[in-house]
Protein backbone atom coordinates (compact mmCIF):
# COMPACT_ATOMS: atom_id res chain seq x y z
CA UNK A 1 0.00 0.00 0.00
CA UNK A 2 1.28 3.48 -1.04
CA UNK A 3 1.03 6.58 1.06
CA UNK A 4 0.66 10.21 -0.48
CA UNK A 5 1.11 13.07 1.70
CA UNK A 6 -0.44 16.47 0.54
CA UNK A 7 0.77 19.49 1.88
CA UNK A 8 -1.17 22.89 1.24
CA UNK A 9 0.45 26.38 2.49
CA UNK A 10 -1.20 29.55 1.74
CA UNK A 11 0.29 32.61 2.63
CA UNK A 12 -0.52 36.02 1.39
CA UNK A 13 2.30 38.52 -0.08
CA UNK A 14 0.97 41.75 0.98
CA UNK A 15 -0.40 40.55 4.51
CA UNK A 16 -3.99 40.67 5.34
CA UNK A 17 -6.31 43.86 4.99
CA UNK A 18 -5.41 45.49 8.80
CA UNK A 19 -1.54 44.77 7.72
CA UNK A 20 -2.26 47.11 4.69
CA UNK A 21 -4.13 49.46 6.59
CA UNK A 22 -1.29 49.89 9.22
CA UNK A 23 0.92 50.35 6.47
CA UNK A 24 -0.98 53.25 4.93
CA UNK A 25 -1.05 54.76 8.18
CA UNK A 26 2.21 54.49 8.90
CA UNK A 27 2.64 56.04 4.88
CA UNK A 28 0.90 58.77 5.23
CA UNK A 29 2.40 59.82 8.81
CA UNK A 30 5.68 59.97 7.04
CA UNK A 31 4.78 61.92 4.00
CA UNK A 32 3.14 64.00 6.70
CA UNK A 33 6.89 64.50 8.51
CA UNK A 34 8.65 64.71 5.22
CA UNK A 35 5.95 67.79 4.30
CA UNK A 36 5.79 69.39 7.79
CA UNK A 37 9.95 69.47 7.18
CA UNK A 38 9.67 70.73 3.91
CA UNK A 39 7.41 73.44 4.80
CA UNK A 40 9.33 74.29 7.97
CA UNK A 41 13.11 74.77 5.96
CA UNK A 42 11.24 76.88 2.98
CA UNK A 43 9.81 79.28 6.13
CA UNK A 44 12.68 79.55 7.82
CA UNK A 45 15.40 80.29 5.14
CA UNK A 46 12.43 82.78 3.63
CA UNK A 47 12.68 84.35 6.46
CA UNK A 48 16.50 84.87 6.51
CA UNK A 49 17.91 88.35 4.50
CA UNK A 50 20.16 87.70 1.56
CA UNK A 51 22.79 88.59 3.19
CA UNK A 52 22.37 85.77 6.14
CA UNK A 53 21.52 83.63 3.48
CA UNK A 54 25.22 84.31 1.49
CA UNK A 55 26.45 83.47 5.15
CA UNK A 56 25.43 80.45 4.79
CA UNK A 57 26.51 79.85 1.06
CA UNK A 58 22.94 79.93 -0.07
CA UNK A 59 20.81 82.37 -2.86
CA UNK A 60 17.06 82.76 -2.67
CA UNK A 61 16.75 80.24 -5.95
CA UNK A 62 18.36 77.20 -3.69
CA UNK A 63 15.78 77.38 -1.06
CA UNK A 64 13.26 74.89 -2.16
CA UNK A 65 16.20 72.88 -3.45
CA UNK A 66 17.77 72.97 0.00
CA UNK A 67 13.90 71.92 1.75
CA UNK A 68 13.59 69.02 -0.49
CA UNK A 69 17.37 67.58 0.13
CA UNK A 70 16.20 68.45 4.25
CA UNK A 71 12.80 66.85 3.77
CA UNK A 72 13.28 64.08 1.21
CA UNK A 73 17.03 63.13 0.91
CA UNK A 74 16.93 63.76 -2.86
Amino acid sequence: MTTMAYVNSTSTAHGGLSDRLARLVKDVRMAMDRRRVFNRTVRELSALSSRELADLGLSRSMITRVAIEAAYGK
